[in-house]
C-alpha cells in the first residue's frame, strides 16, 4: 500500500482550516457538544492522514495498513471531517453527524464509518486497544504501525497507565501515542482537577520515548513523528500542546465549549474567522 502524497506545510494549513469549518458546522447542525475538543486536535489528524499514516482511503480495510484509533472519542467530529476530506466517504454525509438514524454517530463505532478502526468514547480504553493492535501487527511480521490519540484529561484513567506499562514491557516499537494536551477537561483545568504534571516524566518513567511539540505546528509534529518511526526499542509518545477551540476566538481556551454547540450567529462568526 502506498502512503498518500506528501502535503506541504501551506497545504496542510489550508486543509486544517477547511476541516475546522466542517467541525463547527457539524456541531451547529447536530446541536452537538465537544466542538472545542475536536478543534484542538485537527492539526494532528491533518498531519496523520496526509503525511503520517500508510493508509489508502479506497482500500482502508487492506491488511497492510497503519491503524489509527481515536481514544478521545468525544472529539469524533474532527475525525469524521478529516476522513471525509481525505476521501474515505463523501463530504455531503457530514450533515448526518449526530442526526437521529444518521451515518455519523456521536462517538466512533467500529466499521460503522469507513476508516473508523475502533469503538471509543468511554475514556481510558483506546491505548489498550492500540497496544493489542500493535502486538497483532508484530505477530504477523507486519511493518505497519498503530497510532492512537488520547486526551490529557483522559490520562487520569488508570487503564491508560496499565496499557502504557505493558507496551513498554513488550517493547512495542510500532506503537505511537499522541496526547492532545489542551489542559482542559470536563470540569476544569487538568492541572487543577487532578494534575498529571510533570507529564513528560511520567511517560518516561513508564519506559516510553517522549517528544514534546506544539500541536499546531506541522513542522514540529513531523519532526517528532519521523523520529519515532525508526525506533526499535519501545513505544513513543508525542505530547502535543494544543489550544481547546483552536481557530475560533470565542472558543479558544474556554471550558464551556466542551459542552456547548454554536448558535446560528456563532457559527457565522466562526466560519468568518476560519476563512479570513
Amino acid at each position: 500500500m502506498m502512503r498518500m502524497q506528501h502535503a506541504g506545510n501551506a497545504q496542510l494549513q489550508d486543509l486544517a482550516r477547511g476541516i475546522r469549518q466542517d467541525v463547527v458546522t457539524m456541531a451547529a447542525q447536530g446541536f452537538a457538544s465537544h466542538v472545542g475538543s475536536g478543534l484542538s486536535m485537527v492539526d494532528i489528524l491533518t498531519y496523520l492522514y496526509w503525511n503520517g499514516l500508510n493508509v489508502d482511503p479506497q482500500q482502508w480495510e487492506c491488511e497492510d495498513r497503519d491503524i489509527f484509533i481515536l481514544s478521545k472519542g468525544h472529539g469524533s467530529a474532527a475525525l469524521y471531517a478529516t476522513l471525509a476530506n481525505a476521501g474515505f466517504f463523501p463530504r455531503e454525509r457530514l450533515s448526518e453527524y449526530y442526526a437521529d438514524g444518521g451515518f455519523l454517530p456521536g462517538h466512533p463505532v467500529w466499521r460503522c464509518v469507513p476508516g473508523v478502526e475502533a469503538t471509543t468514547g468511554s475514556l481510558g480504553h483506546g491505548l489498550a486497544l492500540a497496544v493489542g493492535q500493535a502486538i497483532g501487527q508484530k505477530m504477523k511480521g507486519s511493518s505497519c504501525r498503530t497510532v492512537v490519540l488520547l486526551g490529557d484529561g483522559e490520562c487520569n484513567e488508570g487503564s491508560v497507565w496499565e496499557a502504557a506499562m505493558y507496551a513498554s514491557k513488550c517493547r512495542i516499537a510500532n506503537l505511537i501515542a499522541f496526547v492532545d494536551c489542551n489542559d482542559l477537561q470536563g470540569l476544569g483545568l487538568v492541572r487543577e482537577v487532578s494534575s498529571l504534571y510533570p507529564l513528560r516524566e511520567k511517560w518516561a518513567s513508564f519506559g516510553w520515548r517522549v517528544h514534546e511539540v506544539d500541536g499546531h505546528d506541522f513542522v514540529e509534529i513531523d519532526r517528532a513523528y519521523s523520529e519515532a518511526v525508526p525506533e526499535t526499542d519501545g513505544p513513543t509518545v508525542i505530547l502535543a500542546k494544543t489550544v481547546k477551540g483552536k481557530g475560533v476566538s470565542f472558543m479558544e481556551n474556554k471550558l464551556e465549549w466542551h459542552y456547548k454547540s454554536p448558535s446560528t450567529d456563532q457559527l457565522r462568526q466562526a466560519i468568518e474567522e476560519l476563512t479570513s
